[in-house]
């Protein structure tokens, strides 16, 4: 019993403690137990549920595809659907105009929304725009009495501090759950901008799109995903941090998508041999192999061979900390650079634009490339720094590209015996009389050949 009371009174003065380092006066309880009850009270009404419905077709027998099949057995072809339901949460960010963030992933599959509030008000809801990239969805109703949970006035989380995850986990609405902060800026998790927040409060399939808040009531991330065997919490889940959600929403709102700068930079990672060659350490840049024309980069005087290892406020590490850097900057934007030339340390100032993204039709190049479209990889490319060529971005399915095995999504690595890291050197090693082409292509981190005749 003793035990147990200490233990009590030790918990009881490290939320204390912790509350008052984070400017927050803790209420206490008659019996002088501290309680999260008054903040939850302000904080809870901002958290709603989100349901998306949509329709998916079914798959059908492979017979019923069968032209032959259908004609002799009189089988009209008559696709079938089924209705889908995906239910998470979502955060009220601005109460005048009833702008709510979620989770990308809630929405997607749907194509009609609902809104459904703690108090039980339920609302249609419109979709503003998403951003897979970030997971990151907005969508609005038409409300009033609605009340939004703030930002943090200060970008001050730390590891150790606590936190409140609120959601409706399996269903159960306004659930809370907390714990601390066990980690900051997750990365290599498989989504694409990705610096999340990691935590020990208990998230569970339900808790996607709803808030993870601090002490003072502030949203500081919203809940994404959880890492699990069973599908259930296992203490490691993961937030979107704040200072991203306000960016990615703010972009939504106002076009309806994200738009991320260029900077015009193929870069590499520095890997231990590259690190040792360069007198440098491994990870401590991104090493320049190509600079587009007429770039931010170029106009700035970047030479393949530099190692770029800051960009504004972000220390570059690898090429995706470079991507990272650039999801989370917007076109328009000055920042400061700092890069090697021959081991001396430079400074320049670079404004950020809106990516130049050109498609090729893969006619252009050769005849047996009709029916794709092929573009230039470049830094947002989640490939970038890691492979070389150029992008499949789409093939046609009855192009004798398609039947030979080529798909969106591949990097053209080599053409015939030629290397390429572009489309002009692609243009250079089609030869467009030749009555066969050897593509070399990498998909899912491995190469093969594919033949086009």
């Amino acid at each position: 019993m003793r035990q147990a009371m200490a233990c009590l009174l030790w918990a009881s003065a490290a939320f204390v403690t912790a509350s008052a380092r984070a400017g927050v006066p803790l209420p206490l309880l008659a019996d002088g137990t501290p309680s999260l009850a008054p903040m939850l009270e302000e904080v809870l009404p901002g958290v709603v549920n989100v349901v998306a419905t949509g329709r998916v077709r079914e798959q059908a027998h492979p017979l019923l595809d069968d032209p032959f099949f259908r004609h002799f057995f009189n089988a009209p072809r008559q696709p079938r659907y089924r209705e889908t339901q995906s239910i998470g949460s979502g955060v009220i960010v601005d109460a005048q105009q009833g702008y709510v963030v979620t989770n990308h992933h809630v929405v997607e599959s749907g194509s009609e929304y609902l809104v459904r509030l703690g108090d039980d008000r339920e609302f249609p809801a419109t979709l503003i725009g998403v951003d897979p990239e970030t997971d990151l969805a907005v969508v609005q109703i038409e409300a009033d009495q609605l009340t939004a949970i703030p930002f943090p006035r200060t970008d001050d989380l730390r590891v150790g501090d606590f936190v409140v995850a609120i959601g409706n986990p399996f269903g159960l609405r306004q659930t809370v759950t907390s714990g601390i902060v066990s980690a900051l800026g997750r990365h290599g998790l498989g989504r694409g901008y990705e610096d999340y927040i990691q935590t020990d409060a208990s998230i569970n399939p339900g808790n996607s799109g709803g808030a993870l808040v601090n002490l003072r009531g502030e949203l500081v991330g919203i809940n994404t995903m959880i890492y699990s065997n069973s599908g259930g919490s296992i203490g490691i889940g993961f937030a979107i941090p704040a200072s991203m959600v306000r960016r990615i929403t703010d972009a939504i709102i106002a076009d309806g998508r994200v738009i991320r700068p260029s900077l015009g930079v193929v870069g590499q990672d520095l890997t231990a041999e590259l690190a040792q060659a360069f007198d440098l350490r491994p990870r401590d840049g991104v090493l320049v192999t190509r600079i587009l024309d007429g770039s931010p980069a170029d106009r700035a005087g970047l030479e393949p061979g530099d190692v770029i290892q800051q960009l504004g406020d972000v220390r570059l590490r690898d090429t995706q900390s470079l991507r990272r850097a650039l999801g989370l900057a917007s076109a328009g934007e000055r920042l400061p650079l700092i890069y090697l030339r021959n081991g001396q340390r430079r400074t320049a100032q670079v404004t950020l634009v809106k990516p130049q993204w050109t498609q090729l039709d893969g006619a252009e190049l050769h005849p047996l490339l009709a029916g794709t479209w092929l573009s230039n990889m470049t830094e947002h490319h989640p490939q970038a720094g890691r492979a070389q060529g150029i992008v499949v971005e789409q093939v046609d399915a009855r192009s004798l590209a398609a039947r030979s095995g080529l798909a969106a999504g591949d990097i053209i690595s080599q053409i015939g015996r030629t290397p390429i890291g572009s489309l002009a050197d692609a243009r250079a090693a089609a030869t467009p009389r030749s009555r066969e082409l050897v593509l070399r292509i990498q998909r899912d981190g491995r190469s093969a050949f594919i033949v086009l005749r």
